[in-house]
């Protein structure tokens, strides 16, 4: 696995051992990038369920400001700080040893600069996504005009609340996964 463009363009990364984590093939990885890529320039990234750390380091060689990786395993966690030593972008990044809903309460508390795209690759079968999306919200960690996506299983069905002021705009389908676009609805954003 490597950084398909940028700063760190096919400097190869490491992956956690162990059949926890799956790393977003290099294919799917420059489908996904192709499209934020119009977004990426400058923006905060919050990489949440962040595995090796390759979805985050892929959004800092393309030119985000910042990143924030989020995963509770320690082996994740090494496997992060040795990627983000080997591609030099640790200095535009944060590594939160926790759980991922524990790091955007503490985030949230923190009151720091909200987050332009947030993404997250939770378990497959885990189901916490939409506990996770009212923890980001309940925590203002979305910036105005900010993007959410998720990966998962390609027959996921992910119903959000209309209560949560947020929906789907895109989803993007590969062989076995996808990735879904959200962001706040528009009759939402007129009303704040």
């Amino acid at each position: 696995m490597q950084v398909v463009a940028g700063s760190a363009r096919r400097i190869q990364l490491k992956t956690p051992p162990g059949l926890d984590t799956r790393p977003t093939s290099g294919q799917i990885k420059e489908t996904l990038f192709n499209i934020l890529q119009p977004r990426i320039q400058g923006c905060r990234f919050l990489d949440l369920f962040a595995g090796s750390g390759a979805i985050g380091i892929e959004a800092l060689s393309r030119g985000a400001r910042a990143a924030v990786f989020v995963d509770l395993s320690r082996q994740a966690q090494l496997c992060i700080k040795d990627n983000l030593a080997r591609t030099r972008l640790a200095d535009r990044a944060r590594l939160i040893p926790r759980e991922a809903q524990a790091a955007v309460k503490q985030l949230g508390a923190e009151k720091g600069e909200p987050f332009d795209m947030i993404f997250l690759d939770p378990p497959y079968d885990g189901g916490c996504e939409e506990q996770v999306l009212k923890e980001i919200l309940a925590a203002d960690l979305l910036a105005e005009g900010g993007w959410i996506i998720i990966e998962a299983r390609r027959e996921r069905n992910l119903d959000i609340p209309a209560a949560l002021g947020l929906e789907i705009f895109r989803e993007k389908e590969y062989k076995n996964n996808k990735h879904i676009f959200i962001r706040r609805s528009e009759s939402y954003a007129s009303e704040s």
